[in-house]
């Protein structure tokens, strides 16, 4: 096994591993992800396809893309922690709104259209980090992992 091909099994590993823990989440710890859980678990999906192909084909465009797709969940995760913790407004699809000057009816048609799962909050976390901020610390890991496939080809 070559560098290049380490690397690739490790990062797109990485990604499978992160996947199935937010599955894991899901249906064995009954947790149901918000739309940004769901963005989030996009180019990891890419990332494996990704290095699929990386290990057939030796084109170094491919560890590049699989870092830009670990970059990406990166960039929705670090975006999530935000929502999270408030520091700036999520979707209004999934984060609370301001009741602030809404009428009764206003007020009433805003809680039943409300998510189920709302963007905003944070349902589990370890070491002071939520999901969505552990997959921005492990996916720019995994982007590094990734570059050091491109470099290695």
């Amino acid at each position: 096994m070559t560098q290049r091909q380490l690397y690739i099994l490790l990062a797109a590993g990485g990604s499978a591993g992160l996947l199935l823990a937010a599955f894991a989440f899901q249906h064995l710890g009954g947790m149901a992800p918000c739309k940004l859980c769901i963005w989030q678990r996009w180019p990891h999906g890419a990332a494996i396809g990704i290095g699929a192909l990386a290990l057939i084909l030796p084109w170094v465009l491919l560890p590049l893309l699989g870092a830009l797709a670990a970059l990406m969940t990166a960039g929705i995760g670090a975006y999530h922690t935000g929502v999270e913790k408030g520091w700036w407004d999520g979707p209004s699809s999934c984060s609370s709104q301001s009741t602030e000057g809404l009428s009764a009816q206003e007020l009433m048609d805003q809680i039943l259209s409300a998510p189920l799962v709302r963007c905003d909050e944070v349902p589990w976390s370890m070491f002071g980090l939520s999901m969505a901020s552990w997959n921005t610390v492990v996916a720019l890991a995994l982007a590094g992992l990734w570059l050091k496939a491109a470099r290695a080809s």
